[in-house]
């Protein structure tokens, strides 16, 4: 998805380092971005998926706008339309640091703290954003987080080899991506899709791996509600990361949902009703739905 989306404001973002990071925001029906500043609003921001843009997640932001949520979506830096490196950071903490920029921007229009999504990759950098508390925050939201990756003893011996001698440099990320969705359309539009790529650096690859550890470690120390949706048949990232990752949280705070037969995409499966309904059913059970917008 290259063109402007109808109804949306495009800008971007510049980093601490200077590199400019691509956003859409998604006001509500009829609003304009940035009108009505008085109005009380209720925000979701989504984290997307390694090597694809926040373009992909239209049908999930107009999901929330249905709901009468504003929704920020953006393209992390060496992805999409953001600058930087194809699939690479400077360091570890560097998708840490741009979410913050971009959530702290986002929640200065709204009423109270956002929601988070993340999916895949986005859904490990924001469980390790929320669990770090980096930005106050009112739940998290993780589709297939890769809270574990399966990788063999030669594969992290040639991710040290590659972390000492070319850090920097984009490899192919190894995604057979027949194993998006079950919806081949879905599968095809990624496969064709000009801002989608497939590379990821030793330093990336290292920074999601650190992340994955210290989410297990702290993992309970997490205050607000979260939901979790994971694809039981997923290709892609490990399940069991899920898995383990629930039964660290406060039962209190955690609602999970392991969907049978799912592959990595479940907001794209051809059973995607399902998520999207578990999705509206816990934003009412823990009374997050907005109250009615009115222009009045």
């Amino acid at each position: 998805m290259t063109s402007h989306i109808e109804d949306t404001s495009e800008f971007q973002l510049r980093t601490i380092d200077g590199t400019l990071l691509f956003v859409r925001d998604w006001p509500l029906p009829g609003q304009v971005s940035g009108e009505h500043p008085a109005l009380a609003r209720d925000g979701i921001v989504i984290m997307h998926g390694l090597g694809e843009h926040c373009g992909r997640y239209a049908h999930v932001a107009r999901f929330f706008n249905s709901l009468g949520f504003v929704v920020r979506t953006y393209d992390h830096r060496g992805h999409g339309k953001s600058g930087g490196a194809r699939g690479d950071v400077p360091d570890d903490e560097a998708v840490l640091r741009d979410a913050r920029l971009v959530i702290n921007d986002f929640a200065r229009q709204l009423s109270a703290p956002p929601l988070l999504l993340g999916h895949s990759m986005g859904g490990l950098f924001a469980a390790r954003f929320a669990v770090a508390g980096l930005a106050p925050l009112r739940g998290l939201m993780l589709s297939s987080p890769a809270l574990a990756l399966r990788m063999s003893a030669l594969d992290r011996m040639l991710l040290k080899a590659a972390t000492a001698l070319i850090p920097g440099v984009g490899i192919s990320n190894g995604l057979n991506t027949r194993y998006l969705s079950h919806d081949r359309e879905v599968v095809k539009a990624y496969q064709d899709d000009v801002l989608v790529h497939t590379k990821i650096s030793a330093r990336l690859l290292g920074s999601m791996l650190k992340s994955i550890t210290y989410v297990a470690e702290h993992a309970s120390e997490l205050k607000i509600p979260v939901l979790l949706a994971v694809a039981m048949d997923d290709r892609l990232v490990d399940p069991a990361g899920s898995r383990s990752f629930s039964t660290l949280l406060e039962p209190a705070l955690a609602t999970s949902h392991f969907y049978d037969g799912f592959y990595h995409e479940i907001f794209n499966e051809v059973d995607a009703d399902r998520v999207f309904g578990d999705v509206h059913s816990w934003l009412g059970q823990q009374q997050f739905m907005p109250a009615p917008f009115s222009t009045v």
